[in-house]
């Protein structure tokens, strides 16, 4: 039940006629100029002697329109407004909000939204008429871009802590772990392991001191999931926490995000203060007896300490590192006690799955792969952001439908699912669907949910040796098999690429992956050969095109490139020859210029000033 406080003050926002603009105030906002479109609504609104409530929320998902600006009155069609400017707002704000009138040059999208206090889950409207949202079940991202995540009234108003109530009154925890198993729930953070079975293995452990921690780390390139839900619906993966530390009797608990997140750690302190002052949290929640205090801890951006056992050495103080395992976290993890940790995402399920029931959550996917998946959409893509789609759908509709398929009338190449630690999937799996098990026996990984879409102009050896070279850079050095592997796999991979590679050392590097993933000590080094090894086994062509033919098949790798003077072009301007810093031109105004290949550094200098074009 809402509180007649809480009732009052939304009744009072719901019942006023004044017209909302939304205006979308995430990293992803904030980075196309959010702050100054805010400011100048504010200064139109002024100016003009007009009266609206100025809400700031977090992303919706489409942040290749960003800055996204939405105007609605009450009982009246909702008006989006995309890639919004400085110099668009007068012109909004005299029109639409003083005239009521929608400036339909400027207009993304329309729909009708009920300005109502109470929205059911799956009720929740979104842009059904924009690409990106088509085949979307937006459950987990249902409050973002819709809610001001600095409003813990807003959150409860749209269901928020009703699910931590119902467990405090009606249900033990082994009731909780039981309808978190049933409703089929995996770990959205690496690889799929159920929610359920971990707390369950925890709670048999008895001790004076549990633990519940929630990974904020996030450090794939191209992910921001975590960050976007921490930025716009942060209650949710608080009371996600609180009703697993319940369920595992956990007597603290600390959030792991990393510092560059600076938005979202200002947003989840004040989630924490909100939610203390509320009575979800601290002694005695709720008058129930079960207590339990969240702290936040800032990492410094290691990807290593995305790894469980590097993530609490970390939190007390040591070096990001790995264990050596078992003991797992559930029995001995956290200073040596019982510890279960998950990800931002896993925790944002929990409420949805204790307040709709498991039996209706676990409709929603796959036979083993239950719920909704969100994924960062980036890379050559049209649509770039945040979707969120049942577990089953294909590759093809997520580029394709949701993505708007590649710009520039350039061929899809593959896509890069689950970062470092991930896979590069070919064409010939565009049909293939995304669950746990899928994405394994693809040579890919669910992992946290980075979605990288490349296309024909990328070169596959060279995308492997970018992704080796995060993890050889990322690894912690305590094992071998990592800390040489990687590198020496990264020696090959700049070699090929500079076009000193030998076809031997593709079996070496097949070599590689293989000993390097067996007995690597955590999962950064099990799955850093993902990529190499994926790209190995569908682009091989390419591979065998720089070792054996000395070419770039995208002519991406610089180290192959070859520059000559095309004899019939050249007009003896000596433009090339006085700009080659390394002296590797000759000729004069009476011949023909002449690029010595043994010098060239292949700076591209020569290309970019001659003016005759000259020079291939």
């Amino acid at each position: 039940m809402v509180s007649e406080e809480v009732k009052n003050i939304l009744q009072k926002k719901a019942n006023t006629q004044k017209p909302k603009i939304f205006i979308g105030m995430a990293t992803c906002g904030l980075g196309a100029g959010a702050k100054g479109v805010l400011a100048r609504i504010e200064q139109e609104l002024e100016k003009q002697k007009l009266q609206a409530e100025v809400i700031r929320t977090g992303c919706i998902g489409m942040c290749t329109h960003e800055v996204l600006v939405d105007v609605i009155f009450p009982g009246r069609t909702r008006v989006t407004y995309g890639s919004v400017k400085n110099t668009m707002v007068p012109q909004i704000i005299e029109e639409h909000v003083g005239k009521g009138e929608a400036v339909k040059k400027f207009v993304l999208s329309q729909m009708y939204l009920n300005d109502k206090i109470d929205i059911p889950y799956d009720g929740l409207p979104f842009f059904e008429d924009l690409e990106i949202n088509k085949g979307q079940r937006k459950f987990i991202l249902r409050n973002c871009g819709y809610i001001d995540p600095d409003s813990i009234e807003e959150y409860i108003a749209t269901g928020g802590y009703t699910a931590l109530k119902k467990i405090l009154k009606t249900m033990a925890p082994k009731d909780v772990i039981n309808e978190i198993s049933k409703s089929g729930l995996r770990g959205r953070g690496g690889g799929g392991f159920p929610t359920g079975e971990k707390w369950a293995s925890c709670a048999k452990y008895s001790a004076d001191e549990k633990f519940v921690l929630c990974n904020a780390d996030e450090g794939d390139p191209g992910a921001f999931m975590d960050r976007s839900l921490l930025e716009g619906d942060p209650h949710a993966v608080l009371e996600g926490m609180i009703i697993a530390g319940y369920t595992i009797n956990a007597t603290s608990g600390y959030i792991y995000v990393r510092a560059e997140y600076p938005l979202a750690v200002r947003r989840l302190k004040h989630t924490i203060e909100q939610a203390q002052k509320y009575g979800f949290l601290g002694k005695d929640i709720l008058n129930s007896g079960y207590s339990l205090d969240i702290y936040i801890k800032e990492g410094a951006g290691a990807f290593v300490c995305g790894e469980s056992t590097s993530l609490q050495n970390s939190i007390e103080g040591k070096r990001g590192m790995p264990r050596t395992r078992p003991p797992q976290s559930v029995e001995a993890g956290l200073w040596d006690k019982p510890t279960v940790l998950n990800n931002v995402e896993t925790f944002a399920n929990v409420p949805f799955i204790i307040n709709q029931g498991a039996d209706w959550y676990s409709k929603i996917g796959t036979e083993k792969s239950k719920g909704t998946k969100i994924f960062s959409l980036t890379g050559k893509i049209k649509n770039a952001g945040l979707v969120e789609v049942p577990m089953g759908t294909t590759v093809r509709q997520i580029v394709f439908d949701m993505g708007g398929g590649i710009p520039k009338k350039k061929r899809f190449k593959a896509v890069q699912i689950g970062g470092p630690s991930g896979g590069c999937l070919p064409e010939s799996l565009l049909d293939s669907p995304i669950d746990y098990e899928s994405l394994v026996g693809a040579g890919a990984m669910m992992g946290s949910g980075s979605f990288v879409v490349v296309d024909e102009t990328t070169c596959m050896v060279e995308m492997a040796r970018f992704f080796m070279n995060f993890c050889a850079s990322e690894s912690c050095g305590k094992c071998p098999p990592c800390r040489i592997g990687t590198t020496l796999m990264l020696d090959i991979l700049t070699r090929i690429t500079q076009g000193r590679g030998e076809e031997k050392d593709l079996e070496v590097l097949e070599q590689m992956c293989d000993e390097i993933r067996t007995m690597s000590l955590c999962g950064l080094g099990q799955s850093a050969p993902n990529p190499v090894k994926s790209t190995l086994r569908y682009f091989k062509d390419e591979y065998i095109a720089h070792v054996r033919d000395k070419i770039c098949p995208t002519a991406s790798c610089v180290g192959l490139h070859k520059y000559e003077v095309i004899p019939e072009k050249c007009t003896k301007c000596q433009a090339c020859i006085r700009n080659c810093p390394v002296k590797a031109i000759s000729g004069n105004t009476k011949e023909v210029a002449f690029i010595h290949q043994e010098k060239c550094i292949k700076c591209n200098l020569c290309y970019e000033k001659c003016n005759f074009m000259a020079i291939k």
